[in-house]
């Protein structure tokens, strides 16, 4: 299936990104939530597809556990961290 604006997906956390999130939640104390950590899945909005083929980097809002978002940057589909991939269907 080719990955296209709109569509939401399934993004893994980096050790990086879980430390970029509790960094931002300290800095802003609006910001709250439950603490990440590497590997924890979180559902993403696709918001722009880099190219047409289905194994294009896109960019994704991810929605955490809490009242903010995390921006993750040309992320390739794939499994663990740094990657997305398509929810289970059930």
């Amino acid at each position: 299936m080719l990955p296209t604006i709109g569509c939401i997906v399934h993004y893994t956390l980096t050790q990086d990104d879980a430390d970029e999130i509790v960094r931002r939640r300290h800095e802003t104390p609006a910001r709250t939530g439950n603490f990440p950590h590497a590997g924890d899945v979180f559902p993403a909005m696709i918001v722009r597809v880099w190219g047409t083929a289905p194994n294009q980097t896109v960019q994704l809002q991810v929605f955490l556990d809490g009242n903010d978002t995390h921006w993750a940057l040309s992320i390739p589909e794939g499994e663990g961290p740094g990657s997305w991939a398509w929810p289970p269907r059930a």
